[in-house]
């Protein structure tokens, strides 16, 4: 059986089309980038998550010398809300990455396959789509209104 998707995506060419809230994530997560630990990529990556109550997390990657013990900025930031936080509903998360000495050139930087997957469980568990913005430090960017848009066959608790 052949099932065709779509893509739903938005594409932003600044922050400045973005709204206040959405401008304080992307600043959030650039800022949390900054702080990163790769010294062995180079490849730095920051993101911030708006909570339902209001609140905002930021995570960013933390590389280890005996690959791959390291984690994602996503998972960092998430887990740690998970941890902290079990009852509230994610409801955004914007993430900022790319090379240290970033250029024009650089895309805007999508989550990776393991934290799709583990974006993919929070949505499970809060039975709600996450707003999902990811962008390179130019501001260019792109917005998805579920993880699911990224990655259409996806694993969830269903299939166990």
């Amino acid at each position: 059986m052949k099932k065709d998707f779509t893509i739903s995506y938005d594409q932003f060419k600044s922050v400045e089309e973005l709204n206040e809230l959405e401008k304080d994530l992307f600043e959030k997560a650039k800022s949390a980038r900054e702080n990163a630990y790769a010294p062995y990529s180079n490849f730095f990556v920051g993101c911030a998550v708006l909570l339902e109550n209001g609140e905002i997390f930021a995570g960013n990657n933390q590389e280890n010398a005996a690959f791959p013990s390291g984690l994602c900025a996503e998972r960092t930031a998430l887990f740690w809300i998970g941890a902290n936080f079990p009852d509230q509903k994610v409801k955004k998360i914007f993430i900022v990455g790319g090379p240290k000495e970033a250029s024009e050139k650089n895309p805007p930087i999508p989550p990776c396959g393991a934290c799709r997957q583990s974006i993919i469980e929070y949505e499970t568990k809060q039975n709600e789509n996450i707003e999902l913005y990811f962008s390179n430090l130019h501001e260019e960017g792109i917005k998805v209104s579920s993880i699911k848009d990224l990655l259409p066959f996806y694993f969830d608790g269903t299939f166990l």
